[in-house]
């Protein structure tokens, strides 16, 4: 329940649950770190794994919810949208962790608003809110080789990269969530 005169976030990770530890799916890895470090416990529904905690972050209370959808990364928007609707009523107060390509690995790149920027998953949540688009991007980054990227991307993510996003890079993560809900507070 949430608290009143909290800020509010819902955090979505998107991935594909099949393939849980795939470059693909680090968003919905840093969705279950997150749980873990938080103490927020996910369950089941219909449409995906959700959690909600009233959290401390750095110097800052935060009703959070986490979510992660049961349906694939590129047909996740509507599951995530409805989830997204029972929580919060502003773009400004969701986050969504994907990854990227365009991003050397281990590094976390935040935006707020504009475009896909080609990115099937976020593209998907667009439509499924209307072509609402004033929502914040954490981008994980997930580098990119010579190979072809849809190979690439469903390659395992390596043991330093999975430690990484649970650990360092969570704490980055966190860090940038509790600057947003400064900002939505």
């Amino acid at each position: 329940m949430p608290v009143p005169n909290v800020p509010t976030l819902f955090v979505a990770g998107l991935g594909n649950l099949p393939f849980p530890m795939t470059r693909h799916s680090v968003g919905q890895l840093v969705v279950d770190a997150l749980a873990n470090r938080l103490g927020i416990r996910l369950t089941s529904d219909r449409g995906g794994y959700s959690g909600q905690g009233n959290v401390l972050i750095g110097d800052t209370r935060i009703n959070l919810t986490l979510y992660k959808s049961k349906s694939l990364m590129n047909i996740s928007g509507p599951s995530i949208a409805k989830a997204y609707r029972q929580t919060v009523n502003s773009p400004a107060s969701m986050i969504v962790l994907t990854d990227s390509l365009s991003h050397r690995v281990e590094a976390l790149s935040v935006k707020l608003g504009g475009s896909a920027n080609g990115h099937n998953g976020v593209k998907s949540i667009i439509s499924a809110l209307g072509g609402e688009m004033g929502f914040y991007r954490f981008r994980l980054g997930i580098g990119r080789d010579e190979s072809d990227a849809a190979e690439y991307v469903m390659r395992q993510l390596s043991s330093h990269e999975r430690r990484y996003w649970g650990d360092e890079g969570l704490d980055l993560v966190l860090r940038e969530i509790e600057k947003v809900a400064l900002k939505a507070g």
